[in-house]
């Protein structure tokens, strides 16, 4: 509002003062631009982990293992599919509601695709649940998207917990 008023003070449209109160609102704005875009990844990634917090036991203490942890991913990964099928349905009924859908099951299959392939290939950014000190961190996380920075995230793959299974598999085969 202080910028508005500047700038209607400002007799020329090309002077200088105007210029400079201009290059202002830029930056503020570019400013404002950049914060929104922190808050947004911080609430995507708190409803992330809010989703995995739901599917864990509450009364769990140890750290989940790499098998138990590839399939919460995976049912994680599937958690669109009765939305997808709900769409579906209503698309088959009707001859003039075959589009009536489709941005919303569009974003779905964009957002499960992109998730799956960073899982595959480079990893998900995740708190690795296979580790004691992590998985205790996400049941002390209060669930606030402010707090999400302080969690230390991993990226999660699934190369990644093939590494993890194999330790596991040659302990299990020393007992027996």
């Amino acid at each position: 509002t202080n910028l508005r008023k500047e700038l209607e003070k400002c007799k020329h449209p090309n002077s200088r003062k105007t210029k400079a109160l201009g290059k202002k609102a830029r930056r503020q704005n570019n400013k404002h631009k950049v914060r929104m875009g922190h808050a947004i990844k911080s609430n995507i990634m708190g409803e992330k982990l809010s989703w995995f917090l739901g599917h864990i036991d509450e009364e769990r203490t140890a750290a989940l293992t790499p098998q138990e942890f590839e399939d919460l991913i995976a049912l994680y990964l599937q958690r669109f599919d009765e939305e997808l099928e709900q769409i579906a349905l209503k698309q088959s009924i009707g001859k003039h509601r075959a589009n009536q859908h489709a941005a919303r099951q569009d974003v779905i299959k964009m957002t499960l695709e992109r998730e799956r392939n960073e899982y595959q290939t480079g990893g998900m950014e995740l708190l690795n649940l296979c580790d004691p000190i992590k998985f205790k961190m996400l049941f002390d996380w209060d669930g606030s998207a402010l707090s999400v920075q302080h969690l230390q995230l991993d990226l999660v793959s699934f190369n990644m917990l093939q590494k993890l299974k194999q330790p596991q598999a040659a302990e299990t085969s020393m007992e027996a």
